[in-house]
């Protein structure tokens, strides 16, 4: 049987899963998120990273948490939390590092950034150094494209971004989580641990101001806009009277 089989098992074995550990603050601010919505299933996805921020992961009992809260079956449950790759189905480390090595991030030093932490961490794709959820404790992945092409390569802690790496600098960042430190990220906020930023990514933040008012693009990403408006660069309007194409015919 795989992992994935394991993970969605049956209504019948689900309901024996212990939710005792989501506390009445859990329940509370499960409830809150449920009503920003006009359909409470709609609230999934947020209610599947509050899970995270209180366990580190999605377990057998989150499921079961959230099928509970929001009326559904955790065979329901259970397919959304497997297909998303955010969503984690063992306990993640203090800090999830995240190395993109798609095309371009790969070539310009990805691959390298990944094999040199994972030969210092001793981990591959989605493997924990240390005791998850323990000081210096770090889960290492593998990640799709970070969409930050023109800072590439680069890297996430906590999907905060690290840009422009090389492999000595994100071993350095590596080592300096590992001692307990939290460097500043390239942009965003200040940097959190896993279930921080999992918390946040349902909705809750302790100093919201605080948390927006990072620089959130780069130089790089702006030149373009900015040599635009120098040079006073301009598109070409769209006519008011463009004749549209057709719609085809169903057949």
């Amino acid at each position: 049987m795989t992992e994935q089989f394991q993970f969605t098992t049956t209504d019948d074995a689900a309901d024996a899963a212990d939710t005792s550990v989501f506390d009445e603050q859990t329940r509370s601010e499960a409830q809150q998120i449920i009503a920003r919505y006009p359909e409470p299933r709609s609230a999934l996805l947020p209610m599947l990273h509050l899970v995270q921020s209180v366990q580190g992961h999605v377990s057998p009992a989150g499921i079961q948490f959230c099928a509970d809260q929001l009326a559904l079956t955790t065979a329901e449950v259970s397919a959304v939390a497997t297909f998303y790759t955010m969503y984690k189905r063992k306990p993640c480390g203090q800090h999830l590092v995240s190395v993109c090595t798609n095309t371009l991030c790969a070539v310009l030093g990805g691959d390298a950034i990944y094999k040199t932490l994972g030969e210092h961490l001793g981990v591959g794709h989605d493997e924990t150094a240390g005791t998850p959820g323990e000081e210096g404790s770090i889960t290492l992945e593998h990640a799709e494209c970070l969409a930050a092409c023109d800072l590439g390569p680069v890297l996430q802690v906590n999907y905060e971004y690290f840009d422009n790496q090389t492999p000595e600098q994100a071993l350095e960042l590596v080592k300096s989580l590992q001692r307990g430190e939290k460097p500043a990220p390239t942009r965003g906020p200040e940097l959190s641990d896993f279930r921080g930023a999992e918390r946040q990514l349902a909705g809750f933040f302790d100093d919201l101001e605080s948390t927006v008012a990072g620089p959130s693009a780069a130089v790089e990403t702006l030149r373009g806009a900015q040599l635009a408006h120098e040079r006073g660069w301009t598109a070409p309007s769209m006519p008011d009277d463009v004749e549209l194409p057709p719609v085809p015919e169903k057949k």
